[in-house]
């Protein structure tokens, strides 16, 4: 099975995760294609794949004779694509020889421009892979999938002597849940590398300290005709408790290590209002310093108007994984050397979100994140290219390779 041929086959099965389910996994068709996978496993040499009953897909490699005592080093995708958008029934569009230009995505209405996605030059030549614009395409994370398959198949033909090698696809990722489960003891890996980024050659160690806050607010709603002094609008307590925000410290004005607050969601008339935001900063300390900032809020806003007019809940998500990766910094630089190896520079920005490798670093399975190659994920226009997964194969292989020299 030719990679294309195993990528449309991983994305044409639905596996969107459900945030609003508590049951592990949150989606049943996410089984649909943990299955699927185990068989692939075992067709191409991995004996011991199996997916747990919840939905967690493992298996290993054991080590080549003479490097048994190598490092344990593990790959680890997600199963399921995000619930942001609508997955299938899915229609890919293959286009060969891209011409590099704005691309069309079928009857949608919607198209993949280059003064939106500016990369798309660079792509020129390649065979790109898009939907028909009217479902997400699955390359976050089912790119991830097929590369780290393709490349233990290929390992496993080729005879290259290597150490012991663990694989995990698990569910839930897009939701936030898939390392809450995550066996440990199960993938015995010294460290790991999820597959789960955008552009080929990226070699992430870096991401966001998350934090998840929401201001509730209880209003005083009294006749307007007689509400002088006394009335309380908790909407526009909501609009106060917004503006004493930094306006330019927003998602559309930030970028590299910049943090920001952002407003996901609100609701809200005379009586009550919610505000819902996500609060994010790749510093510990500027991040300490947001959260700070709005418990400050609350306690101004309860002087000013009462106490128990506002009440504010902070939730941590994740932290940023460099703390547990910059003493194990060697899994970083074989990811380098073998990503130099395919031809391609290194790229180190931060990712300015979370990844499951944050979460399973601070298990104690440090865990870089590489690129997939893929764009524009959970929306219509993600898009991806054979040539950029290919790399990403050729550099999980070099990773594979280099490790075993280390022996």
């Amino acid at each position: 099975m030719t990679l294309l041929e195993r990528f449309l086959t991983y994305v044409n099965i639905p596996t969107s995760s459900d945030e609003h389910s508590e049951a592990v996994p949150t989606a049943e068709k996410e089984f649909v294609l943990a299955r699927r996978l185990v068989n692939d496993m075992k067709e191409i040499g991995i004996a011991d794949a199996h997916v747990d009953g919840q939905c967690y897909v493992y298996g290993h490699i054991p080590a080549s004779p003479g490097y048994e005592n190598a490092k344990r080093i593990g790959f680890i995708a997600h199963l399921d694509t995000s619930p942001d958008f609508a997955d299938g029934p899915m229609h890919a569009v293959i286009r060969r020889d891209y011409d590099g230009g704005d691309v069309v995505l079928g009857e949608s209405g919607r198209t993949i421009t280059g003064k939106n996605f500016p990369h798309l030059k660079t792509l020129a030549g390649r065979t790109l892979i898009t939907t028909d614009g009217t479902t997400l395409l699955g390359a976050d994370d089912k790119a991830g999938v097929t590369e780290i398959l393709c490349a233990m198949e290929a390992l496993l033909q080729s005879g290259l002597p290597h150490g012991p090698i663990s694989i995990a696809f698990t569910p839930d990722e897009e939701v936030g849940t898939s390392a809450d489960h995550f066996d440990l003891a199960e993938f015995a890996a010294d460290f790991a590398y999820t597959v789960d980024g955008s552009r080929e050659g990226e070699v992430v160690f870096e991401n966001f300290n998350a934090a998840s806050a929401v201001f509730e607010i209880r209003g005083y709603n009294i006749h307007p005709g007689s509400a002088k002094d006394r009335m309380i609008n908790a909407s526009l307590v909501a609009m106060e408790i917004n503006a004493m925000l930094p306006a330019g410290d927003t998602p559309r004005n930030t970028e590299g290590y910049e943090g920001f607050y952002h407003l996901t969601d609100m609701r809200g008339d005379c009586e009550s209002a919610e505000l819902h935001y996500i609060v994010r900063d790749h510093s510990a300390p500027m991040f300490d310093a947001r959260k700070a900032t709005l418990c400050h809020i609350e306690k101004l806003i309860n002087e000013k108007y009462g106490p128990g007019t506002v009440k504010l809940t902070i939730r941590d998500s994740y932290r940023n994984m460099e703390e547990m990766i910059r003493p194990v910094f060697r899994v970083v630089e074989i990811a380098d050397e073998a990503t130099r190896a395919a031809g391609i520079e290194p790229i180190h920005d931060p990712i300015r979100g979370g990844t499951d490798g944050a979460r399973l670093s601070f298990m104690g399975l440090p865990c870089p994140n590489l690129g997939t190659g893929g764009y524009a994920f959970h929306g219509p226009y993600e898009h991806c290219t054979v040539e950029g997964m290919e790399k990403v194969v050729e550099i999980l292989s070099g990773i594979v390779k280099l490790w075993a020299r280390e022996n």
